[in-house]
């Protein structure tokens, strides 16, 4: 029996019942249980999405030693997860951050937050089909990579993921359950066969996992220096693991099943990734400056450990991951923005907030969220290092909301009684939040101070004037949908 089989038939209409509370009627069926909801968060994860795209980087900035960062990486994320998981146990509502600063602390402040937070999916999405054009598609196709071939792909498949939001919910979430089933399996697998390659084989060198590599050594742990810019490879790939929560509202018994997908999602997605991670590092060998100078490092290491055979086909793994990850992206924006647009916080909302079928997703919301991303697209067209400042702009803009939510945690933490069916810390929430808090302004200084990620800064810098621009707008045409509280009913929350 499957776990949405499991789960007994009062938790959809209690779930429903909050929904009812905000002053929402629900409009999209609760399709997701248990496993779906960790494969959403674990899918926009997407640890081979996130390796094959990063890890070239990582080995330009700081060598192979750099992988060490993913450990520390992931215990902060899991510390940010609890934290999330907490409020949207207390705030079950699709639009996750937007919902939880309209509702905890007034309606403008949410409204920012949903900006920040269509801004961070926008430019999510292009990295990561950035990254699935460059990295796996086109050496699957042996292909030679050009900037114009790589963005005019990458508009091509946004394109088809915006189509398939549209049409139907539980066609995409069976491509997402296939897409995780096969990342799963490849990634261990491929795992312990390069393992074996390297002990039995000869085909790998282990004390890669200590070398910098191209990069002198010189100053190499120094605050901020190349083993700190190393963290954009756990920065990177463990994020999106709260679109679970962007879905509570297709999930069956969200308020105790979402904070756990979302935890799991990145315990699981910490252990492989670092397992496979000292395994191509060790695969390198000898040929680590010929590696770092590769477009495709990771495909570059698979081919040379286990032969062209089994790269071709966890090439084409990859492929369905990446695209599965850009997918559940996606999805999440277009619930977003429809979340923000019910509540008539944007310009035409009464159009973006229309959903045609209750199984398939919002119609012109799925079109803002897919055209907004090819439009950066468009911007990155001709530039040849387009890949690493998408994943620097993709690093800093989850980072600065995930910072703004913690501490609207903090902020709104004492005005709280929790509920029997909420998710709970216990004597263990005071150090999880604090440990959060230490991480994210870690990450941040990591990801502010440095000139390496300048480009990131003037994308978040620009997206906070766009969205002043947006704002003024909306203050003008529909300050009175802006001022008020979302809903109808919100103290019932």
């Amino acid at each position: 029996m499957s776990d949405t089989a499991r789960l007994q038939q009062p938790e959809p209409d209690a779930a429903d019942q909050h929904v009812a509370n905000a002053g929402y009627q629900p409009q999209f069926k609760r399709t997701l249980g248990k496993f779906e909801s960790f494969a959403v968060a674990f899918s926009f994860i997407s640890i081979t999405t996130g390796l094959f795209s990063t890890y070239g980087v990582v080995l330009a900035s700081s060598g192979p030693a750099g992988i060490w960062t993913w450990p520390i990486a992931t215990v902060g994320t899991v510390l940010v997860a609890l934290v999330y998981g907490m409020l949207a146990s207390r705030i079950p509502l699709s639009g996750y951050s937007y919902q939880w600063a309209s509702r905890l602390a007034n309606p403008v402040l949410g409204w920012w937050f949903g900006w920040v937070s269509f801004a961070f999916l926008a430019i999510v999405t292009v990295a990561v089909d950035y990254g699935f054009s460059q990295v796996a598609l086109f050496p699957l196709l042996g292909w030679e990579y050009t900037p114009l071939g790589g963005a005019l792909t990458t508009a091509v498949v946004m394109a088809l993921q915006a189509g398939l939001i549209i049409w139907s919910t539980p066609i995409l979430t069976k491509i997402n359950n296939l897409a995780v089933g096969a990342e799963m399996v490849a990634m261990i697998g491929l795992t312990v066969l390069i393992a074996v390659a390297i002990f039995f084989g000869g085909k790998g060198d282990w004390s890669n996992l200590g070398s910098t590599g191209i990069v002198p050594s010189d100053g190499y742990f120094a605050w901020l220096g190349p083993f700190m810019l190393s963290a954009l490879l756990g920065a990177y790939t463990l994020v999106g693991w709260e679109s679970a929560a962007n879905l509570t509202e297709e999930t069956h018994n969200p308020k105790q099943v979402v904070p756990r997908s979302m935890v799991r999602a990145i315990l699981i997605s910490g252990v492989v990734g670092m397992l496979f991670l000292m395994v191509i590092s060790a695969g390198i060998g000898d040929q680590v400056a010929s590696i770092t100078a590769s477009s495709s490092p990771v495909a570059a290491i698979i081919e040379a450990t286990v032969g062209p055979v089994l790269a071709t086909i966890m090439l084409a793994v990859v492929c369905v991951a990446i695209f599965a990850c850009g997918l559940v992206i996606m999805t999440s924006n277009s619930r977003l923005i429809h979340a923000m647009a019910r509540d008539g916080r944007i310009p035409f909302a009464e159009t973006f907030a229309k959903v045609p079928r209750p199984t398939g997703g919002p119609l012109w919301a799925t079109v803002l969220a897919g055209g907004s991303s090819i439009a950066i697209v468009l911007f990155f067209i001709a530039t040849p290092d387009a890949l690493a400042a998408l994943l620097g702009a993709g690093t800093l803009m989850p980072a600065i909301l995930y910072a703004a939510t913690v501490v609207l945690f903090i902020a709104t933490r004492r005005s709280y009684t929790l509920q029997a069916d909420d998710f709970q810390l216990g004597i263990w929430e005071k150090p999880v939040v604090i440990g959060a808090s230490i991480w994210l302004l870690v990450e941040l200084s990591i990801f502010i101070f440095p000139p390496d990620f300048r480009v990131a800064q003037y994308y978040a810098l620009g997206s906070l004037v766009l969205g002043a621009i947006v704002f003024a707008v909306v203050w003008k045409t529909r300050k009175a949908q802006l001022t008020k509280e979302p809903g109808l009913d919100a103290e019932h929350l």
